[in-house]
């Protein structure tokens, strides 16, 4: 492997004739004409202002989806009604906060986190069909080095999605990762990189297990990779990534749980390269996790380098010498930079602004540079 490769979370600013379409998608039940076209469009101009800044490995944004991981709603049978939100323990601390949280995302698209309320089976490969299609289009036109999918974890689902359906939280696991398993599989059989999202492994704790004590939440943490490495048998891990977040807002994350409590759970799920939060204040510190655990030889370490939910914009400087103290720990063959976390994980809510956005990741990019230089 190269010397500090570069890549991002997975999804960035959707455009607003994006935000149209998939609004009139939600509104009517079934896409507009126009969706097609204007999905396309924006997916290659995406892909190749990725490429043509120095990103590595691209994604087409997730532009064809409301959400990273309410998504499923179209795609698996079982789901309707409505799940209410879990506000985080860190937010609730500060009920004043929580209003200007709450304002911030007025001009969002409406979130539709339906529940289980039936078994879970795939309903419909149209939609991941065209996103696959469309990807491997943009990404050839644009000569990318690599592209990835994401999709979300069995573990994410549930977190958002809650269970009405099944008797207990393992049968519903279960079922939700035997569903995903054909998504999985063909994201790499198109010849991709797939991401699998993990919130749930650190945001999960602070949202749906807050009033649980720390084990619990570990125990449930530890199920969750078992049964997402039960969906991904079939998949070389070197075709897999892992990210885990602690919830990409702008908030005091007072209660998020350490890395540290977590790394070796993290470390059980089948794919080799990590993404995980690096630059932000609350997580910055624990690159300093990685000098005392045992990372196996094949994995590689993908941290944030660039905060996903402020507007400054980091120096490359910055960058490269965060990428330079992971490279002390595992070389800079194993370490690739990234964002902390999507740029637009629902859309019409991204705290930074879309080219903002862009200069942030121009910024890894010649960070990435220096730090390859110096190696």
């Amino acid at each position: 492997m190269s010397k500090f490769l570069t890549t991002h979370v997975g999804s960035l600013p959707r455009p607003d004739n994006v935000c149209d379409v998939l609004q009139a998608r939600e509104d009517a039940g079934s896409a507009p004409p126009e969706f097609e076209d204007v999905v396309t469009a924006e997916v290659n101009n995406i892909v190749k202002r990725q490429v043509d800044i120095g990103i590595d490995f691209v994604s087409d944004g997730e532009f064809s989806k409301i959400g990273y991981a309410n998504y499923i709603k179209d795609r698996l049978t079982g789901f309707g009604g409505d799940s209410p939100g879990t506000p985080g323990a860190d937010v609730e601390d500060f009920p004043g906060f929580q209003k200007k949280l709450a304002k911030w995302r007025e001009g969002a698209l409406h979130r539709p986190t339906p529940c289980c309320q039936g078994p879970i089976a795939v309903k419909d490969t149209a939609q991941l069909e065209a996103d696959l299609k469309r990807l491997r289009v943009a990404a050839d036109a644009a000569g990318a080095r690599g592209a990835f999918m994401n999709a979300a974890s069995p573990g994410v689902i549930a977190l958002f999605q809650k269970n009405e359906y099944y008797p207990d939280r393992t049968a519903y696991l279960e079922a939700l990762a035997a569903a995903m398993r054909s998504e999985y599989e063909a994201i790499v059989e198109a010849g991709f990189f797939l991401q699998i999202d993990c919130p749930d492994l650190g945001m999960g704790r602070h949202t749906t297990f807050k009033h649980d004590d720390e084990a619990t939440f570990l125990a449930a943490a530890e199920e969750q990779v078992e049964v997402l490495n039960s969906a991904l048998d079939n998949i070389p891990a070197d075709k897999l990534r892992i990210h885990i977040c602690w919830g990409n807002y702008e908030g005091p994350h007072t209660h998020d749980i350490g890395l540290d409590k977590v790394i070796d759970i993290l470390l059980k799920a089948k794919p080799n390269t990590l993404l995980f939060e690096g630059a932000n204040p609350r997580h910055a510190h624990e690159w300093r996790v990685f000098e005392s655990v045992k990372l196996p030889q094949d994995k590689v370490l993908c941290p944030g380098v660039i905060d996903s939910t402020s507007n400054y914009v980091e120096h490359p400087e910055l960058v490269a010498e965060r990428l330079t103290k992971f490279s002390s720990i595992v070389g800079p063959e194993r370490v690739m930079g990234a964002s902390d976390c999507g740029f637009g994980t629902f859309a019409g809510d991204g705290l930074v602004d879309a080219e903002v956005c862009f200069a942030k990741l121009e910024s890894l990019a010649q960070g990435a540079m220096l730090a390859r230089e110096r190696s």
